[in-house]
C-alpha cells in the first residue's frame, strides 16, 4: 500500500478548532517521548511532517495529518499526534497531565475510530497501564505499539513483547506490533491493524457509536 499524500493540516486546542471533515481519525498516545512523531514520519514515509524533539513535553496541542492512501477501500484519514503523557511534574494522574483538551477529544469526538498507543519496548512504565485502563475504560480497544525494537537483538525481542504484554494486561496475539522508526519494521503490521479498524463507509452521524 502506497501513502498517495499525507500533510499537516493544523494544530488544535479546542474542539472549534478542529478539522470539520467528516473523515475517520486514528489517535496516536503515549508518553512522552515514546517515539510518537518517529512513528508517524515512518508510517507515513514522510521524513519531518511530524516534528520530533528530544524534549520531553514538546508536543502541547492535537496535531491533525491529512492521509491518502492507495487502498480504494479506504477513505481519506486523519492522524492525530497528542501531547505526551508522564511528564508534568505536579499531574495525580494521567487526565490530570493531559489536562481538558485531551480528555474532551478522546471522549467527545465523533469521528474518531482508533487509538494507537505506543510503549517503549525498554519498560513498561505505570502511566502506560493507567493509560490502557482508562481508554479502555472510554470504549477503545487500543492498538499496542511497541516502538524503538531495534535497540534490542532479535533474539530478545519475543521476550521483550512478551513482558510489555504482561504488564500491560493484553495477549500477546491482540493488537500489539512491535515497531522500529529507524527501520520501519511492523509498519505493515501496523497498517494492517489499522485497516481492520478503518472503514471507507465510516459513519459520523450523531447516533455513531464506537
Amino acid at each position: 500500500m502506497k501513502i498517495l499524500s499525507a500533510d499537516f493540516v493544523k494544530s488544535c486546542l479546542k474542539p472549534a478548532h478542529y478539522p470539520r471533515e467528516h473523515l475517520p481519525e486514528v489517535a496516536f498516545v503515549g508518553r512522552s517521548n515514546v517515539g510518537k512523531s518517529s512513528a508517524i514520519n515512518s508510517l507515513l514515509n514522510r521524513k519531518g511532517i511530524a516534528k520530533v524533539s528530544t524534549t520531553p513535553g514538546k508536543t502541547q496541542t492535537l496535531n491533525f495529518f491529512r492521509v491518502l492512501t492507495s487502498d480504494k477501500t479506504l477513505s481519506p484519514i486523519y492522524f492525530v499526534d497528542l501531547p505526551g503523557y508522564g511528564y508534568a511534574k505536579a499531574a495525580k494522574s494521567v487526565r490530570e497531565q493531559w489536562g481538558p483538551m485531551i480528555e474532551r477529544y478522546l471522549k467527545d469526538r465523533a469521528q474518531l475510530c482508533a487509538v494507537v498507543q505506543l510503549v517503549d519496548v525498554r519498560g513498561v512504565e505505570a502511566h502506560d497501564v493507567t493509560t490502557l485502563e482508562w481508554l479502555t475504560h472510554l470504549g477503545y480497544r487500543p492498538i499496542v505499539v511497541v516502538t524503538k525494537i531495534d535497540k534490542l537483538s532479535r533474539g530478545r525481542r519475543r521476550q521483550a513483547l512478551l513482558q510489555v504484554c504482561q504488564t500491560l494486561g493484553v495477549e500477546y496475539d491482540e493488537a500489539v506490533v512491535g515497531y522500529s522508526s529507524k527501520t520501519n519494521e511492523g509498519r505493515q503490521e501496523l497498517w494492517s491493524a489499522l485497516r481492520g479498524t478503518l472503514k471507507s463507509d465510516f459513519d459520523v452521524s450523531p447516533v455513531f457509536q464506537r
